[in-house]
Parts: C-alpha cells; sequence; structure tokens
C-alpha cells in the first residue's frame, strides 16, 4: 500500500508518496517523469495526510521553504531505480546546500567509484532526471560544465528559482 499527500509550495503543488516506511517520490505539479511508475492503476493508492513519513517530509519542506537547511539523511529515503541510479542519486544527496555540481564532475565520481577510466556525463543526466524524489534529493544542484542552467524535469524557472532560494547562483 502506497500512501500520498499533497503540499503547497511556493513553486507550486508538490506530490508526496510514501510506502509506509520510507519516502518514494516528490515530484513538482506536471513535471516530467511524474509519478514514474508509482503511480500508476497496478499500484493501491490512497490519500493520507497522517502517514508519519508524509507528516515529516511536510515538516521537512516547511523548513527548507523557510530558508532553513535541512538535510536528506533527515528523512528515510527509498528512490526506486537500478544500481547506476542509485549511485547518482547518492552523490546528489551529498552536495551541500547552496551548493552545485556538473553532470561532469558527477560522471567522474563515478568513474573513480568505478575504477573505470570514464563515464558519461550524459548518462548522468538521464539518472539525475528520473530522480523520483526531487528537491530532497536536489537534483536541482546539478548544472552545465560552464554553470549553465540546463535540464531539469519540474522546468528551467523552478531550478532557478530553487538555487536561488538556496543562495547558489
Amino acid at each position: 500500500m502506497y500512501y500520498y499527500t499533497k503540499y503547497v509550495s511556493p513553486i507550486g503543488e508538490l506530490t508526496l508518496l510514501s510506502d509506509g516506511n520510507a519516502l518514494i517520490g516528490l515530484w513538482i505539479r506536471e513535471q516530467k517523469y511524474f509519478g514514474s511508475d508509482l503511480m500508476n492503476a497496478k499500484y493501491s493508492i490512497e490519500k493520507n495526510d497522517c502517514d508519519e513519513i508524509l507528516k515529516k517530509t511536510k515538516n521537512w519542506l516547511d523548513r527548507y521553504f523557510k530558508g532553513e537547511k535541512p538535510e536528506a539523511c533527515e528523512l528515510k529515503l527509498n528512490p526506486h531505480g537500478g544500481e547506476f541510479r542509485q549511485e547518482v542519486w547518492k552523490i546528489l544527496c551529498e552536495i551541500p546546500y547552496g551548493e552545485t555540481i556538473s553532470y561532469g564532475e558527477i560522471a567522474k565520481r563515478i568513474a573513480d567509484i568505478r575504477g573505470i577510466k570514464s563515464m558519461s556525463a550524459q548518462a548522468v543526466g538521464q539518472a539525475v532526471g528520473h530522480n523520483p524524489i526531487g528537491i530532497i534529493i536536489p537534483c536541482h544542484r546539478v548544472i552545465g560544465k560552464n554553470g549553465n542552467l540546463t535540464g531539469y524535469a519540474g522546468g528551467i524557472d523552478i531550478k532557478k528559482w530553487l538555487l536561488t532560494h538556496e543562495k547558489a547562483i
């Protein structure tokens, strides 16, 4: 059983999804890949504003939008994805509030971890784009190699808003 709730934020309505044990989704309304495959009809999903995971996530978001610097590790997260995506999302969680990193830098880190010569920044971009727990797993902090604001499933305007909010740009 999955539980969802809505959260009204300065960047629009967010949908939060829990499996009762961990947060598995957070999407900006109408973002690309909204709900991934988690929100489709093959799963039992019900609205539940009392789910503890969802309540903790709302509190985290309240603090974030007030300008505090909550960390991803404060919440129990369980994003669904393959091994490579998990590696990328783990690195995203390590990007400090107010800082950015390039797709190429993430690719280099993964290549180093795997002991290989190189890794595709495009592959990293695909994993970043499919992050199912936006904002908390801060994919908005990933930028192009020249500091360009490239790609964001929630839209470049929202990416810019989040980075400005964090004083990263």
